[in-house]
């Protein structure tokens, strides 16, 4: 193992083509295989032998090296979300990233794509300790940016919609549709800490067609939203309360309903909508109201 691993060092550090911009996913990759090697950035599980030690300096330093040539990538990102212009560098990362997937899993799991994203959005991960899940709220993981992008495409989000997410966490989802569409985006979150995050962003982003409201999904105003997403925020009674009230919703005019996760089969069984598609726990399903 340690002979692999030095090979592995003295390859990263003798391939200048990992260097090159435009190999942001091979990049990607090797930051993963470094922290699978070597811990991440914070560890500190390295061995304290003088030659471990070296070896781990030296994989420290390449890490050093891929990361700021990554953030060279993102920040000019950044400055053209910031600016209101057309996403189109944003765009274009998106395609090489979906270009270069060779399986597209239907999962829930994450990809290049999130870690792209995630150097984009620079959103703060709030500390576990002030999370508080009331009943029936489902412990928050972000939607995957390839579901996401799903969403907007089946949706077809326009000028003309309010999308809600409902238990919108960090706020991926608002987030991203802003950047990458023209309709108005809302965020329901009942978490303080995770509104607080999405603030943040959406602040230093420049970002005005979204905002987001620290409230219960139960008891939000629904009466302007035209697209509602849910990715499994809660179960139960809870659910079916929310449930009831885009019934109310949809009873006055016609609206979406999209759903990913283990909420799907229940948001299947509402004579109300009617799916698009064949609904599928692993995979954005829309539902259209009959009104």
């Amino acid at each position: 193992m340690t002979t692999d691993l030095h090979h592995f060092v003295a390859q990263l550090e003798a391939d200048s083509s990992l260097f090159e911009p435009d190999q942001l996913r091979r990049r990607l990759e090797t930051l993963d295989e470094l922290d699978a090697y070597f811990g991440d950035a914070n560890s500190q599980s390295h061995s304290t032998e003088p030659h471990h030690q070296r070896r781990y300096e030296r994989a420290q330093a390449i890490r050093i090296r891929l990361e700021a040539i990554n953030s060279a990538i993102y920040e000019p990102i950044r400055n053209q979300i910031q600016q209101g212009a057309q996403p189109s560098r944003l765009r274009r990362w998106i395609q090489i990233c979906r270009d270069r997937q060779e399986n597209l899993s239907p999962g829930l799991g994450y990809d290049h794509l999130d870690e792209v994203m995630s150097g984009v959005l620079q959103l703060r991960e709030p500390k576990s300790s002030h999370i508080h899940l009331g009943p029936e709220m489902v412990f928050y993981q972000p939607t995957p940016v390839r579901h996401i992008l799903h969403l907007i495409e089946v949706s077809e989000l326009s000028e003309t919609d309010l999308l809600v997410d409902l238990g919108s966490g960090l706020g991926h989802v608002p987030i991203l549709a802003s950047i990458l569409t023209e309709a108005r985006c809302m965020g329901i979150e009942s978490e303080a800490a995770y509104i607080a995050s999405a603030r943040d962003c959406i602040h230093n982003l420049g970002l005005s067609p979204v905002t987001f409201v620290q409230q219960n999904a139960s008891d939000a105003d629904l009466s302007s939203g035209t697209v509602f997403y849910m990715y499994t925020p809660f179960t139960g009674d809870l659910l079916e309360a929310v449930l009831r009230k885009l019934r109310s919703e949809g009873t006055q005019r016609a609206i979406t309903v999209c759903t990913l996760g283990p909420c799907t089969s229940v948001v299947a069984k509402e004579s109300w909508l009617k799916p698009t598609t064949t609904p599928d726990t692993n995979q954005i399903t829309c539902f259209r109201s009959n009104a």
